[in-house]
């Protein structure tokens, strides 16, 4: 119990996934280099239900682990259109531009580099860097921004969910090959038993911890399958299962649904073991000694695409939607987030580092000389995007904490007790 509460905090989940990362980024470029390559690709699994599941180590992180942390998505996901800050249109407008905005602008930087080299396969790279990784994202300003003001978490938080919902409507749609409607019509009959189940089993799912691992996860498990099998990724398939789960209770009662005790209960699964295990296969490249044939990465459009689009497309079309839309529509910012503070916010959703690493593998394929420069140049992008924001918002958050420590002892002399909310906790 005391892991799982530790590997609940965003800046424990944040630590995970960069140890993971770089204990592949050290490996890859020792001279046993070739053993991690081998655990990578070796392949194991069975045939199920018609579908061939002989997958390479790294694949199965990809499709198979990465699908929990898509599950807990899900549920944020829905959580945030039934009872959070999606739900109100006037307090999401600006955030949900914001996402777009954020999507577009590196997506556009990327086309415009690609093309400008001659196009072709280049361009199945545009949106490596349209994607804001979550968890890492929110796991700086966790450590970087004790004192800044609770509206910048909830405008990024807002901002990832609504940037992972269209990267997951980006790789149902434009990953997806072949459709194969036969897995996909049986895939409904499990998501619709798991439905059901979750909307009328709400009490006993959440009072019985072994309920879930015995009756529902046979029925994700075999979702995952058909879903696999019809040529959609994976992934999406713990999307649907996570949008399938109840927000609130089903008995009509006030208290916590199921949804928000799954994402408690598994949240520590997938930031203490799924995340970091997929970024620890997907990270890996060889720096120091790139494969003959495979060119120079600093010549490689498809690193300065990624690069430039996660560094500067990301707050340029954040920060000029938001602009727009408060300056054109009644739509506003929180007032307790100013445009200096939230700059440093946009520079921190330059760091997209979980879904970009999958995207990239999507977009150009293992094998793909341009696939091992993609992770390269998502590394690169993530640490300066990291390093920018930390470096704008660290100066401000000590702004901020000299006049909380002024308003604690004006305070005192006042005799009001000595309390400031500060995100969920009270100090």
């Amino acid at each position: 119990m005391r892991i799982g509460d530790i590997l609940r905090k965003e800046t424990v989940g944040g630590m995970v996934l960069i140890a993971g990362a770089l204990l592949a980024l050290v490996w890859a470029n020792t001279p046993l280099r070739e053993s991690y390559f081998a655990l990578r690709d070796f392949h194991f699994g069975p045939t199920l239900f018609g579908v061939d599941l002989n997958l390479s180590i790294g694949h199965w992180a990809a499709d198979a682990l990465l699908a929990v942390f898509f599950f807990l998505t899900g549920l944020e996901l829905k959580k945030e259109f039934v009872i959070g800050d999606l739900r109100n249109v006037k307090t999401a407008a600006v955030p949900v531009a914001a996402a777009f905005g954020g999507v577009l602008v590196p997506a556009l930087i990327f086309v415009a580099i690609a093309s400008m080299s001659g196009g072709g396969e280049l361009l199945r790279g545009w949106a490596i860097p349209t994607a804001t990784d979550i968890a890492f994202a929110v796991a700086v300003l966790a450590v970087i921004g004790s004192a800044l003001p609770t509206a910048l978490r909830i405008f990024l938080l807002t901002l990832a969910v609504v940037d992972d919902l269209i990267a997951i409507v980006i790789i149902a749609f434009v990953f997806t090959d072949e459709l194969n409607l036969g897995y996909l019509g049986l895939s409904l009959i499990p998501i619709i038993l798991f439905t059901v189940l979750a909307r009328y089993l709400g009490k006993f799912f959440a009072k019985r911890r072994w309920a879930a691992w015995a009756i529902l996860l046979p029925l994700g498990v075999i979702t995952w399958i058909f879903v696999f099998g019809s040529g959609i990724h994976a992934t999406i398939a713990g999307v649907v299962l996570g949008f399938c789960v109840p927000v609130k209770r089903t008995d009509g009662k006030e208290g916590i649904g199921l949804a928000e005790r799954f994402e408690h209960r598994f949240r520590p699964l997938s930031s203490g073991f799924c995340i970091p295990i997929f970024a620890f296969f997907a990270a890996g490249v060889t720096v120091v000694s790139p494969a003959p044939g495979s060119g120079s990465v600093l010549t490689d459009p498809v690193v300065w695409g990624i690069v430039l689009g996660l560094v500067l497309g990301k707050p340029i079309g954040i920060l000029g939607f938001t602009w727009v839309l408060t300056k054109f529509t009644k739509a506003s910012l929180d007032k307790d987030a100013g445009w200096g503070d939230l700059f440093g916010v946009t520079l921190l959703a330059g760091i997209g580092f979980t879904v970009s690493l999958l995207v990239s593998e999507l977009s150009f394929g293992l094998e793909s000389p341009h696939y091992e420069h993609a992770k390269v140049a998502i590394l690169a992008g993530s640490f300066i995007a990291a390093i920018l924001g930390a470096l704008w918002l660290i100066p401000r958050n000590r702004r901020y904490k000299v006049l909380q420590e002024r308003e604690t002892r004006d305070a005192d002399k006042d005799g009001i007790p000595d309390v400031y909310q500060q995100g969920d906790e009270q100090i």
